[in-house]
């Protein structure tokens, strides 16, 4: 149990912020190009409290942590409605790029800040085992995400990119998308496609630890 609570305290934070920068970020890209749901919605907001899922930001996280010792969840996702993009197809891949790329700038500050522990002497190991795992969660969030799976990001990104005819017939997977990832999960799948970055995380923060 005590460890259990050890690694909640290290997590929580990087993956309040992961999630919430996340869907913030798609909903900021939404409304620039022309789709003000989630701004009407209140969802453009940093306060995590606006995002939470209690499935995949609370249950999900704890259950992980218990199983295998690495937090990870979602939020309740930023409505968009990609009609009212002003070139919804073209639009649609900035606006799910925008997720990933939030990860992979919050997993670059989390380097950064390990960097300034460093440069200002500071010897606590919780700060760096908080840095550690936000370069981590981030990476990792930013990876499963641009997994070619609608209604991922990655899945939404092909959508964009594909010509009409193949694009259409793509996103008719959607409704299924959440059966394979299961499938990927419960296989072990998953877990070898995004242990690299996992490991990725943990090399790079221990060049200054």
């Amino acid at each position: 149990m005590e460890t259990v609570i050890q690694l909640i305290t290290v997590f929580a934070i990087p993956v309040l912020f992961a999630i919430t920068l996340h869907e913030a970020a798609h909903g900021y890209v939404a409304r620039m190009y022309g789709d003000d749901t989630a701004y009407l919605a209140g969802r453009i907001s940093l306060n995590p409290l606006r995002h939470i899922d209690p499935f995949g930001t609370v249950l999900v996280p704890l259950a992980m942590v218990a199983l295998s010792g690495f937090m990870f969840g979602w939020a309740k996702p930023v409505p968009v409605d990609f009609g009212r993009l002003r070139n919804p197809k073209k639009d649609m891949i900035w606006v799910a790029g925008a997720g990933p790329g939030a990860n992979l700038a919050m997993a670059i500050g989390w380097v950064l800040l390990a960097q300034l522990l460093v440069l200002f002497g500071v010897e606590e190991e919780y700060f760096f085992l908080v840095a550690s795992a936000g370069v981590q969660v981030n990476l990792v969030f930013m990876a499963l995400n641009l997994l070619p799976i609608p209604p991922l990001d990655g899945g939404r990104i092909a959508v964009g990119l594909l010509p009409h005819g193949l694009a259409y017939q793509f996103a008719r997977i959607e409704p299924f998308g959440i059966f394979i990832i299961i499938a990927l999960l419960m296989t072990g799948v998953l877990g070898v496609l995004l242990r690299p970055f996992l490991e990725l995380g943990e090399a790079i923060v221990r060049l200054f630890m």
